[in-house]
């Protein structure tokens, strides 16, 4: 696939894209004997996996670090794995944080809600007492 291909399917613009293999965010991409970037399932498969991990909130620093060990081989196995886990635990901590957030709003919400109705309540007995004869 082109790189114009690429940018359309996955939604990111040729820029990132030679920015991501600039960096080292993703493995260089193999190019045709004319040196244009060629794309096959490799490549757009870390790109999937960037593109993921960066929408998770994972920090470019560790996914690049990680790119790189990939590169060296099996043996960087444990210390890619513990990337991962550690930016694993990040994610699961923002989470918790999130999710707190999200119960402290609903609270506040609700708690509106509640003054809403009782607004209303009164509001209608108003009306009621004002309309009798």
């Amino acid at each position: 696939m082109t790189i114009a291909e690429v940018s359309k399917k996955y939604g990111l613009s040729a820029d990132t894209l030679r920015y991501y293999e600039r960096i080292g965010l993703i493995p260089p991409v193999p190019r045709t004997k004319g040196g244009v970037r060629d794309y096959g399932e490799e490549s757009c498969g870390w790109i999937e996996l960037m593109k993921c991990m960066r929408a998770a909130g994972v920090q470019i620093e560790a996914l690049i670090e990680y790119v790189k060990l990939f590169r060296q081989g099996d043996s960087t196995i444990g210390a890619r794995k513990a990337i991962l886990v550690e930016q694993r635990d990040q994610l699961l901590s923002r989470m918790a944080e999130m999710q707190s957030s999200l119960e402290l709003l609903n609270e506040k919400i609700d708690g509106y809600e509640q003054r809403m109705v009782s607004a209303e309540q009164r509001l209608r007995l108003l009306h009621t007492a004002s309309s009798e004869p």
